[in-house]
């Protein structure tokens, strides 16, 4: 989603009635936005989630329901999340808020529900961007320069940060010791890049006490974040 634009956001929607994928579809992409669609939660790939700017799902479908589906997922997704449901009971409604959904829209619903519903969202996620990353269950807070792992802080210094950083925001690419040196501390800085060996020691530390290792070496090269 562009900056300080709540249009052109890519919405995932699924449900397993074909009719109301349609109206979704066309209410919201008059409104400027990608909407795809699919009939289950079974169909979802869940390595591609983090594309999308908002998640629109039945509770009731077959295979895993939404619900479940949600449950799953939420530690790695990080954008809005609304549920499509014919209960109205408070019991069904706490319980898919409680289990990730930012907000619901019972069914049936009017397109200029459905759109106002998506547009305040977007709105909010646009305002609070949050300038967070979320790579699976590592929260990176880039204004702030912290880290946090299920809402724990990783106590990183600001060498530290910066490389995990880094290596975060590209992972999967390998780098070797003196890219990282000289995107961090830049060409000019004097020191040794041996030092960014004992700082990945040290973020591989940190990181382990909060269950998490996310950075792996590839031998004769360098260093990824997995």
């Amino acid at each position: 989603m562009r900056e300080g634009s709540e249009s052109m956001a890519r919405i995932l929607a699924v449900d397993d009635e074909p009719a109301i994928l349609t109206v979704i579809r066309r209410a919201l992409e008059k409104e400027g936005h990608s909407v795809t669609v699919l009939n289950c939660a079974d169909e979802i790939k869940t390595e591609n989630l983090n594309q999308y700017d908002l998640l629109l799902l039945d509770i009731m479908m077959p295979g895993t329901d939404g619900i479940t589906f949600v449950k799953q997922i939420r530690s790695q997704v990080d954008c809005p999340i609304l549920f499509l449901t014919a209960r109205t009971d408070e019991n069904s409604i706490m319980y898919g808020l409680a289990s990730g959904g930012d907000d619901y829209i019972t069914k049936p619903f009017g397109i200029g529900e459905l759109r106002a519903r998506v547009q305040a969202h977007l709105r909010r996620e646009n305002r609070e961007k949050r300038h967070t990353a979320l790579i699976e269950d590592v929260r990176f807070d880039l204004a702030g320069k912290t880290v946090e792992v299920d809402e724990i802080r990783v106590p990183l210094t600001k060498s530290e940060y910066e490389i995990s950083e880094f290596l975060a925001m590209n992972h999967g690419q390998v780098f070797s010791k003196e890219q990282i040196y000289e995107r961090i501390f830049g060409y000019d800085k004097d020191g040794d890049v041996s030092a960014i060996t004992e700082h990945v020691k040290n973020i591989r530390a940190k990181f382990s006490r909060a269950g998490k290792e996310p950075i792996e070496t590839v031998w004769g090269i360098g260093y990824k974040w997995k």
